[in-house]
């Protein structure tokens, strides 16, 4: 068997080991054995258990990052391509639990480096939600109106209730994709409409 196909065999292994079991729990014997391979071969192939856990969080990482590219389709409008990047988001988080589980729990709570490693595919999300509320922004003003700190602070606040709601529909019987990404277009969309608009929310007495 070519090395690159025994190598994803491994890894596919691995991600289901260390996002089920956690990275602490889960042992290199554990993955040998679900990947029908010897551990030598293991460590052979991936080195270290840290160096395997860290090659499953780029390739999951990479993994999610273009699956949401894929399913944006540039030139319609800002609405549409945010309701189609979080479908893509929220699809593939729940056709590949195992994958978000090791992204989203497992390597941040293991701290550096591993933190680091999620910390570059996050940033990629946000800025690529940041370029679509800054698009939607110059379709509502010829000048945008929201500066770029408030679009960068939307763009975190976004990615946040994405992440933290794909781990809730992920443990939840019968939450869809295209619900939980209903959901998150009804708690944000209006609010960053108003926003374009110049409607925003201010408390009361300031």
């Amino acid at each position: 068997m070519p090395r690159a196909v025994r190598e994803q065999q491994m890894m596919d292994a691995a991600v289901r080991t260390f996002g089920q079991r956690g990275y602490r729990a889960a042992s290199m014997d554990e993955i040998a054995e679900l990947a029908g391979v010897s551990k030598p071969l293991v460590y052979l192939y991936l080195n270290s258990k840290e160096d395997l856990f860290t090659a499953c969080i780029r390739r999951e990482s990479e993994s999610l990052m273009a699956a949401v590219q894929a399913g944006v389709e540039p030139g319609l409008p800002a609405d549409r391509q945010l309701w189609d990047g979080l479908q893509a988001f929220f699809t593939h988080t729940a056709r590949n639990p195992d994958g978000w589980a090791v992204l989203h729990q497992q390597a941040r709570a293991q701290g550096e480096p591993f933190v680091g490693e999620v910390a570059v595919l996050r940033e990629e999300i946000v800025a690529f939600v940041t370029g679509l509320i800054g698009a939607a922004a110059r379709e509502a003003h010829s000048d945008p109106a929201l500066p770029d700190r408030d679009v960068a602070g939307l763009a975190q606040a976004l990615v946040g209730a994405a992440e933290a709601l794909a781990g809730w529909a992920n443990v939840t019987p019968g939450v869809s994709a295209r619900e939980a990404a209903t959901t998150l277009m009804n708690f944000s969309w209006a609010g960053l409409e108003n926003l374009m608009h110049g409607r925003g929310w201010q408390p009361r007495g300031d």
